[in-house]
This record gives structure tokens, C-alpha cells and sequence, in this order.
């Protein structure tokens, strides 16, 4: 759905940054601006700050900035449609109706139905275990040890020993259709349709956005599948999410914790470890990495701790490394599983096991050292080059010299040895018949040329000027009256520094100061972010009006400087010469007053 700017504008200024935000974040007035804990990264000491005027926030500990759109989308991890549905509403501004062909329709219509189904379900489920029928699935969850809290959290219930739900959800007015197709009933030749799920606790499977989407059963007694999930639906997509996520994803801890099962996520989130999430009955996939990656660099995975679980554990390592996750293992012996641990040795312990979790490629060659008999020479060999064949795949120069330093450390294995034998794995590889063959990947690396350091120590500290010289604008509309005479949109380095110059004047000749409007121009919420910074960079707030003018001035000079160098990089060198003297001299007599 396309909005009209004008619309987008009126959404976003009627929502007002520091209300909205202050719903997520508790802010505390300090100067100007609002700030807090970031709820990006983890910190102890507030860095996140909100600017009222600007309309914008920006933390200065990890650089996440936008405006209320932006702000919304990353948190709750929104469409930028979905962020202006839900600002439009808390507003209680309309939106023009979407303009969608009847086939779209017809989708969207289907997918609300069975969003809503689900939601009916999930209810039906949840009051039948509440009910007389549903003791059985209350006793197998005390035994389990779950509080009344946690059933209620989660919205666990229970699927009775009858078609139920399908004669509850007929009578709401859903189809025989609907019904199939959101997965909760079977159809029998001999019976008709009955329930999918008969004589199991439940529990119902929510997206990031809070909305039943599926549901898995486990069987009361010892009937078979065990386990049993939702089908693939319309609206479920087993290998797009995660049990659990819709809270995780609010959990600040830096990291996230991918484990198994249902139960392994519910005991984690009653015992505080809100981070949890598991895969859906299905193995995990490089769809739940680009998920987990949205909302995270770092996972600990903590399967169970038979082959089993070890196993799945080495098939996830290398999913998760590939979109750029750094990934370490919770060890959990000598119990199985998270729930197991967390009943025997309580949270506290738990955490410690989290906190010392063992790097990915450690635990990678402890299983491989499974497969060698090392108390004599020739496994100890075999399991050596093994390692170093492992430790010659890693790309970067810095991070195999430090893995290969612990890895010959660990295993007492002189570490010139040990480097000799990464650096020939890494010439020779095996070729499909096992012939050693070079390496083609390896051998054409080449030296990149580097750019002199000056030159990017002098655009790092033009960048740094181009930003203090917009923050100060956009703290204080006033700035650009002084400075107008002296500098233009065009004085700014080519790209982002230059676009947000020129549509931030546009706004002050304009007399319609709106600098969060232009976060969203851009598109890419790296640009978003980018801009941000642009327009939130730390300024000094204890300078006189002198100061700053002395301030402002220098920075004047040196963006224009480079402009005007910029200008004159054509000519030659006695031109130039010329010119830069004419430059030195026309700088001289820019002062700024406030």
C-alpha cells in the first residue's frame, strides 16, 4: 500500500516522538532533550536520547536513530505500512483506503479470516483446560511445574477427546473449509471432519506481531505423533518463525537463546530468561537466521545434550555464521535440557552456564576429537590436521591467528607447528576425487591498495564537521541565518551529508522546520540511521555564545575549504595556486555571530 507524503507527514507529526517512545523506554528530562536505557542494545548507562524539537531519536552507544515511523518499524519490528496503520489509529486519523486488485483482496480477506480463526481457537483451547475436561492437560502442566502466570503468558490450553472445536468454530460462523484450511481439522472418509488435535495440551504458535498463527500439541498418555503441529497455512510459514519471538524480541540482553522445544522456551521465560526462542518442529533453517538476525548478532545455542541435540546443534553453527550471527554453545550436562537444568540447579546456575557458553568453533573440534583415538600418535595426527584443515576455512587473517594461538594452546600443540599446517591447508585443498589440488580461492588473493592515512583522516574529520554543522542547525533553526552567507547545500560532501543539507534548508527558507520528515525520504534504514546521526551528533553544551561562535566559524571554514579545493582540483598547478590563495583569503573574513 502507497501512502501520499502529505499523509505520511500528518501521521507522523501528530504522533509525538517522546509519547510514543516513552511507552516502550522510561525517559528523564535532561537539557533539551529526553533520554534512557536503549532498547537496541544493552547498556547500564542511558546513552538513548529523544529530542522533542527534532522529533527524532538517537542513541549515542550504538547508533540507532529515526524518527517515530522508523522507530516503530525497528522496535516491533514493523512494515513501514504497518507502523503508519498503527500511528494513523493511535492518532485517529483515516487512511485512504487501500488500492488492491480483486485477487489481493480476496488474499487479504483470507488471511484475516484465518488470522481470526486461530484466535477463536486459541480461546476455545484455552477455557478447555480451564474446565473439568481439561484436568488432565492442568495436572501434566503442574507436574511440569508451570505457574498460573506463565499458562496465562503463554495462553496454553487443552484439546479434548472430541471434534470439539471444529462444532465450537461452526457455530462462530467459520466454514468446513476455513476450518481445513487453517490446519485444525482432518477429513475422513468414515467420520467426516473431525479435529486435527484430539487429547492434547496445547499451545498456541504467535508471530513477532502477537497473532495466532498456528498451534503445536503434545499427546496426553502415550499415543503417537508425540508432537504434533499446525500444517503449513496461509498464514503459518514453519520455517519463517520462532516459538517464542513475540517476547524475546523484546528482551534487551544482547543476546538471544535458540533451544528445542516448547517447554525448553516456556521454563526459560518463567525462570527470567525472556530470550528464548525454538524452531517450529523443523530443523533450523537459514530463514530462522535472517529472522533472529533482525533482532540480534549473537545466539547461544542450547539443545539437548544427547547425540541428538549435538547434532542439531552443528547443523545450526554454520546457518547462523553465514548471516553474519556469532554463535557459542550453553552447555547443560549433566542434565538434557534447559527445563531439566533450570528445575535441578535453579536460574542463578543457569546463568553462569550462559555467561561461559563455549565459543562454536571450540565446541565444533571438541565433537570432531569424538571421531579420532588420540592416545596414540597417528589419531592425535589425523585429529591435529583435522583441526587445522578446520581453522585454514577461516577467512579473516586476524581471527584465524587468534583462533589458531587458543586451538594450539587448548590441545598443547606448538603453535609454529600448528600455524605451518593452517597456512598449507589453506594452499591445498581436496579436490571431489580426493586428489590434493592448490587452492584457485586462496592463491589469487591479492594486496588491495590502501588509501593513504592523511586522506582518511581528513575526510573523517570533514564528515565530523558536515554532521556538528547540521546538529547545531537543527538544535537551534537560528544557527542557519548566521551561517547561510557563508555556506550552501552544494559546500557538502556528495551523498547523504549533502542530500539531508539541502532538504533541511529547503524546510528553514520554507519557515516549515520539520527535520524528522526527512528521515523519511530515504528508504534504507541504514540511510534512516544515517541521518539521524547526521542530525544528532554530541555536541558540546557548556560553550559560551563566543565559543560557540568560534566553534561555528572553524566549521564553516573547513567545509567550505574543501569546496572550494573541490572546485579548484581541475586546474593546474598554477592555477591552483593561485586559487588557493584567493580561497585563504575569502576564508579569512567569515565570522559567525549569534
Amino acid at each position: 500500500m502507497y501512502y501520499p507524503e502529505e499523509v505520511v507527514e500528518e501521521v507522523r507529526s501528530r504522533n509525538d516522538i517522546v509519547d510514543v517512545i516513552g511507552q516502550y523506554v522510561h525517559l528523564t528530562k535532561k537539557g533539551a532533550n529526553y533520554f534512557g536505557l536503549c532498547p537496541f542494545h544493552n547498556e547500564k548507562s542511558p546513552s538513548f536520547s529523544v529530542s522533542a524539537s527534532k522529533q527524532m531519536y538517537y542513541c549515542f552507544g550504538c547508533g540507532a536513530g529515526g524518527n517515530v515511523v522508523s522507530f516503530l518499524m525497528n522496535y516491533e519490528n514493523m512494515s513501514f505500512q504497518e507502523a503508519i496503520k498503527v500511528l494513523a489509529d493511535r492518532a485517529g486519523i483515516e487512511l485512504p483506503e487501500e488500492s488492491m486488485s480483486e485477487e489481493a483482496k480476496k488474499k487479504a480477506g483470507e488471511r484475516a479470516r484465518l488470522l481470526a480463526l486461530n484466535k477463536d481457537a486459541a480461546a476455545f483451547y484455552y477455557k478447555m483446560l480451564r474446565s473439568p475436561d481439561g484436568q488432565i492437560g492442568m495436572d501434566y502442566f503442574r507436574k511440569r511445574k508451570l505457574q498460573k502466570e506463565t499458562l496465562h503468558s503463554f495462553g496454553l490450553g487443552y484439546a479434548g477427546k472430541n471434534s470439539a472445536v471444529c462444532r465450537y468454530l461452526k457455530e462462530k460462523g467459520y466454514s468446513d473449509q476455513e476450518i481445513i484450511k487453517a490446519g485444525l481439522a482432518r477429513v475422513d472418509e468414515k467420520r467426516g471432519m473431525t479435529d486435527r488435535f484430539w487429547n492434547r495440551v496445547m499451545f498456541p504458535i504467535m508471530d513477532v506481531n502477537n497473532r495466532v498463527i498456528g498451534f503445536g500439541g503434545r499427546v496426553m498418555g502415550d499415543g503417537e505423533p508425540k508432537y504434533l503441529n499446525s500444517p503449513e497455512t496461509p498464514v503459518f510459514d514453519k520455517g519463517r518463525n520462532l516459538y517464542g519471538l513475540n517476547v524475546a524480541k523484546k528482551s534487551r540482553k544482547g543476546y538471544m537463546i535458540a533451544c528445542e522445544g516448547y517447554m525448553d522456551v516456556i521454563s526459560m521465560h518463567q525462570a527470567g530468561f525472556t530470550e528464548a526462542v525454538a524452531s517450529l518442529g523443523t530443523a533450523f533453517t537459514e530463514n530462522h537466521a535472517r529472522v533472529l538476525k533482525k533482532y540480534t548478532d549473537d545466539v547461544r545455542l542450547t539443545y539437548d545434550s544427547d547425540n541428538a541435540g549435538v547434532k542439531a546443534a552443528m547443523r545450526a553453527i554454520p546457518i547462523l555464521k553465514k548471516v553474519g550471527i556469532s554463535t557459542s554453545i550453553i552447555h547443560l550436562e549433566p542434565y538434557k535440557d534447559p527445563d531439566e537444568f533450570i528445575k535441578n540447579l535453579g536460574p542463578q546456575e543457569f546463568q553462569k552456564r550462559i555467561d561461559n557458553a563455549e565459543d562454536s568453533l571450540l565446541f565444533e573440534l571438541h565433537v570432531m576429537r569424538r571421531n579420532y583415538d588420540i592416545g596414540k600418535p597417528d589419531g592425535r595426527t589425523k585429529f591435529e590436521q583435522a583441526m587445522a584443515r578446520r581453522l585454514a576455512l577461516i577467512e579473516d587473517e586476524l581471527e584465524r591467528a587468534n583462533y589458531t594461538e587458543a586451538v594450539a594452546t587448548e590441545y598443547s600443540i606448538p603453535s609454529d607447528v600448528l600455524k605451518r599446517a593452517v597456512e598449507q591447508a589453506r594452499v591445498m585443498s581436496v579436490s571431489a576425487d580426493g586428489h590434493p589440488v592448490a587452492d584457485s580461492a586462496v592463491n589469487t588473493v591479492k594486496t588491495q591498495e590502501r588509501r593513504p592515512d592523511q586522506k582518511k583522516k581528513t575526510e573523517d574529520g570533514l564528515t565530523k564537521a558536515e554532521k556538528l554543522l547540521l546538529t547545531y542547525i537543527t538544535d537551534d533553526p537560528a544557527v542557519y541565518k548566521a551561517v547561510k552567507p557563508y555556506v550552501s547545500a552544494e559546500d557538502f560532501s556528495e551523498g547523504l551529508s549533502r542530500m539531508a543539507a539541502e532538504n533541511l534548508f529547503k524546510q528553514l527558507e520554507a519557515d516549515d522546520f520539520r527535520p524528522a520528515a526527512i528521515i523519511s525520504m530515504f528508504d534504507e534504514p541504514e540511510q534512516q540511521k544515517a541521518v539521524a546521526e547526521i542530525f544528532n551528533t554530541k555536541l558540546d553544551e557548556g560553550l559560551s555564545v563566543a565559543e560557540r561562535e568560534k566553534a561555528l566559524t572553524d566549521l564553516v571554514i573547513r567545509i567550505k575549504r574543501t569546496s572550494l579545493g573541490r572546485m579548484n582540483s581541475g586546474a593546474d598547478l598554477i592555477e591552483r595556486m593561485v586559487q588557493e590563495k584567493k580561497i585563504m583569503e575569502k576564508l579569512q573574513t567569515i565570522r559567525i555571530s549569534l
